[in-house]
Parts: structure tokens; sequence; C-alpha cells
């Protein structure tokens, strides 16, 4: 009589076994993936040290993607890329420059004059006078600062203690930036159709077309961003003025001009703007007047936001206010002031990749790869 228990059997010694599997790694794998990482680092790195004028190509290239529209408008009349570039770089200067003449001295008038206004608003603030006048009366805000500047001096409270330099230094830096981007813009223009074709003819016929689509998508992101943002820029810009002059503020242009350049940043630039502009009138006439520029600004940002924006940039750009909305979180968070900017069309140049990479994984499901049937016809024999 055999003893109760589970029988050991062949099949089942076999199956405690445990494979061992030795993987072998080639050294040429190794030092591929090593060279790969180092060459990414390299990359990275220069990337950071050279980010300031990596920034200005960038934009550089922005501006061309939003005027090239215009250059092949005027190549399809028969005229050259040269001649073509030419025009309508010079009507840019041109009408920025005519734009500048009309604002300018009014513009300069008015920030004049709001400097020397400057001493009078200080002056009620310090006596409790005027709508701010509280912030003396309850918490002897001017006191604290000026006891501020006696131990620490104008440096230490503004946080820099060389200010003249760092003022010039700026200066000097915005000049060499827009002379840069300038010209980078031209050859841009000049060059760029030139220089992509000649990459384009280094890929395989397949693989061109898939990126000539990628790339005619970007451009239509990126010009269409460009174009959306300036002109609702131009709206938010226009009808500020508008309101200001309704107010009674003597500075409506140089505070409508402020308006439409902070508007220039998606989402958040619109409320620096309504904050700023408000503050100035408050200080400048009364609290009526302030409370109805604040409420006017309140509105107008519901109707940016949840009108405007959403038509404009789903016609330009075509992406959804969600994924506006999650881009320029992230690129503020990631650079800033330059990060939401140029979120948009970074966001719709990813989307536009990813697109093209799910059309190639579905074209590659449904077209069988050459040797597929040969290993099935492998499988079914051994069946």
């Amino acid at each position: 009589m055999s003893p109760e228990g589970p029988q050991e059997t062949p099949s089942s010694r076999g199956s405690n076994r445990l494979d061992v599997r030795i993987v072998s790694v080639r050294p040429a794998l190794v030092l591929s993936v090593l060279g790969i990482t180092v060459l990414l680092g390299l990359v990275l790195l220069l990337g950071y040290l050279a980010w300031q004028v990596l920034s200005w190509i960038l934009i550089a290239i922005v501006l061309a993607s939003a005027l090239n529209p215009a250059v092949a408008a005027f190549e399809r009349r028969g005229l050259g890329r040269a001649s073509s570039a030419a025009i309508v770089f010079g009507m840019t200067l041109f009408a920025m420059g005519t734009v500048g003449f009309l604002i300018g001295p009014p513009l300069v008038s008015q920030v004049g004059e709001f400097v020397e206004a400057v001493p009078d608003f200080v002056d009620d603030l310090t006596k409790g006078r005027g709508p701010l006048g509280f912030l003396q009366d309850e918490y002897q805000i001017v006191d604290r600062i000026r006891e501020a500047i006696e131990k620490q001096g104008p440096g230490g409270v503004l946080g820099f203690g060389e200010p003249l330099l760092d003022v010039l230094r700026s200066v000097v830096t915005v000049v060499v930036a827009t002379l840069t981007i300038v010209f980078l813009t031209f050859f841009m223009l000049l060059e760029g159709p030139k220089t992509i074709e000649r990459l384009l003819d280094l890929l395989a016929p397949t693989t061109r077309l898939r990126w000539e689509r990628v790339g005619y998508d970007i451009y239509k992101t990126i010009s269409g961003y460009v174009t959306g943002n300036l002109l609702i820029s131009l709206i938010a810009g226009v009808t500020s003025t508008v309101v200001l002059f309704v107010a009674g503020s003597d500075f409506a242009i140089a505070l409508g001009l402020l308006v439409a350049i902070l508007d220039l940043i998606p989402l958040a630039g619109a409320t620096i703007a309504a904050i700023v502009v408000s503050t100035v009138v408050f200080i400048e006439t009364d609290w009526v007047r302030g409370l109805i520029v604040a409420g006017f600004f309140l509105g107008y940002q519901q109707l940016e936001n949840h009108l405007i924006q959403p038509l404009v940039y789903g016609r330009t750009v075509q992406l959804s206010p969600l994924v506006v909305l999650c881009a320029v979180l992230i690129g503020a968070s990631l650079a800033g002031i330059f990060g939401a900017l140029f979120a948009i069309p970074i966001a719709g140049s990813l989307l536009a990749i990813g697109r093209e990479l799910l059309l190639v994984r579905r074209d590659a499901a449904i077209e069988a790869p050459p040797g597929v049937d040969l290993v099935l016809e492998g499988r079914a024999n051994q069946d």
C-alpha cells in the first residue's frame, strides 16, 4: 500500500526546476548607450549655457513663421523670395514705426506727467490723504519704508546693490537682443525654406512625407498663435484705452499700451494688467472710478478667457481651452514669463508630432510588414 501524498512524476520534477537564462549584452550596445547618454548631457549643458541666445533664436523663428504667409502671398504674385521678404519686412518695420510715431509723443508726455505726479501721490499718502491714505493712518506704511531706507539704503530695500549699473546692463541687453532678433528674423524669412528643403532632401521619400506633414502642422500652429495673440492684445489695449478715457484718466494711452503688452502673456497677463491699471486709476482719480475700471477688467477678463481666446485660438492654433491652460501653467513654472509666452506653440507642436506618431503606428498595424506571411506559414507548419 503506497503512502498518501502527492506523487512526484517526471513532469512535476521538470516543472519544479528553475529556468536560468543567460542574457549576453554586446560591448557595442553598451558603448552606444553610453555615447548617446554623454551626447545628450552635452546638448543639455550647451543649451543651458547658451539659453539667452537660444531664446533669441526661438523668438526669431516665431516671428518669421508669423510673417511667412505674407511673403508666400507675394511669391504667388510672381516676385522672388528675396524681394518678397524685403517688402514684407519693410512693411512691418514701417507699420511699427508709424504706430510708434502716432502714440509715441502722447505716450512720452503721459509717462512724464505720471512721473511728475508721483511726488504728489506720495505726499498725499504721507499725510493720510487720498484713496490710499488709510495705509499711513492705520499701518504707518510710509514711516516703515522710510525707516527701512535709513537702515538698509534704497538698494537694500529694492533688493539690489548697484541699481544704475543694473539698469544700464539691462538696457544694453535689450538693445542687442532687439537688433539680433530683427536680423535673425529677416534671414530666416530669406533662407528658411531653402534650409528646410535641404534637410528634407536627406530623408527617405516616405519619411520625408511624414516630416513635411509635421512641419506644416507646426508652422500653422506657430503662425496662428502669433496672429491670434496679437489680435487679442490689440483688442484688449484698444478697449482699455477707450474705457480709461471715459473714466477720465490722464494716462489712458500709456496704461492702454501697458495692457496690450501684458495681455501678450496668456491668462496671467490680463490679471496683472488689471491690478496695475486699476491701482493707478484708483490713486489718480477716486475710489468710484477705480471700482468702475476694476469692474470693467473683471468683466473683460471673463469675456476674453471664455469667448475671445477660445474662438481665436480654436481657429488659429486648434487647441482646447484645457490644453491651453495646462500648457501655460507648465511653461510658466518651468521658464517664467518666457515659458508662458511660448507654451501654446510648443504644446501645439508636440501635439502635431504626437498625432503623426499615432498615424504611423496605425498604418503599421493595418499594413502587415514584409515577412509576416512567412512567419505565419512557419507557425502553421509546426502546428
